[in-house]
C-alpha cells in the first residue's frame, strides 16, 4: 500500500485535495478526525482533546488501511497535531511525537498558503499561515521525511499533485 499524506496550515485546501485525489485514483480517503470531535464539542478544546483526536486520527487511518491494498490519502496526519499542540498548549504529548517519527508516508503533500483564507468556526489563525507553512516545511526536513510542496489554485494543486502521486506510482512498478 502506498500512503500520501496531506499537510500544511489551515484554509490550505487540504480537504478538497486529498478528496479530490481519492476520486481520481479510486484509493481510500481517510477524513479528518478533528472536524468532527471539535463539532461535537461544547467548550474550548484542551491539550488532553489533541491527543483523544491524535488517537482518533489513527484509528481512522488503521481502519481505512485495512480496506486497501492500493493508494491511502490522508487528510491530515501527526504533525499537524504537533504544530496544533505546540502552538496553542507549549507543548506535544511524547508519545505523539514518537508516533510522528513511526507514521510510514511515502509522501507528503505540503500544501502552501497561497490560496485566500476561508473563515470556519474551527480555524483560528489567519495571518499566521506562513509562520505555520515555514514551521511544518522545517519539521518534515527534520523528519527526513519525502514531500513536495504544492501551491496555486485548486486546479492547479490537484495537477501538481497527480504528477507527483503518479511518480510514486511509477516508482513502485
Amino acid at each position: 500500500m502506498l500512503k500520501v499524506a496531506i499537510t500544511g496550515p489551515e484554509s490550505t485546501g487540504k480537504s478538497t485535495l486529498s478528496q479530490q485525489l481519492a476520486s481520481h485514483y479510486n484509493a481510500v480517503w481517510v477524513p479528518e478526525y478533528a472536524r468532527t470531535y471539535i463539532d461535537e464539542l461544547n467548550r474550548p478544546y484542551t491539550l488532553e482533546d489533541l491527543e483523544v483526536i491524535a488517537r482518533g486520527q489513527m484509528a481512522l487511518e488503521k481502519a481505512a488501511s485495512a480496506q486497501t491494498t492500493g493508494l491511502l490519502f490522508a487528510d491530515t496526519d501527526l504533525l499537524v497535531i504537533k504544530i496544533w499542540s505546540e502552538h496553542a498548549f507549549g507543548r506535544c504529548p511524547d508519545w505523539v511525537s514518537q508516533k510522528l517519527k513511526e507514521q510510514d508516508y511515502n509522501l507528503y503533500l505540503l500544501m502552501g498558503v497561497d490560496l485566500p483564507w476561508e473563515p470556519d468556526p474551527q480555524r483560528e489563525h489567519p495571518h499566521l499561515r506562513q509562520y505555520f507553512y515555514d514551521w511544518y516545511k522545517r519539521e518534515l526536513e527534520a523528519l527526513q521525511a519525502p514531500f513536495v510542496e504544492i501551491s496555486g489554485q485548486h486546479e492547479d494543486r490537484l495537477a501538481q499533485a497527480r504528477l507527483h502521486v503518479d511518480a510514486l506510482l511509477r516508482q513502485q512498478t
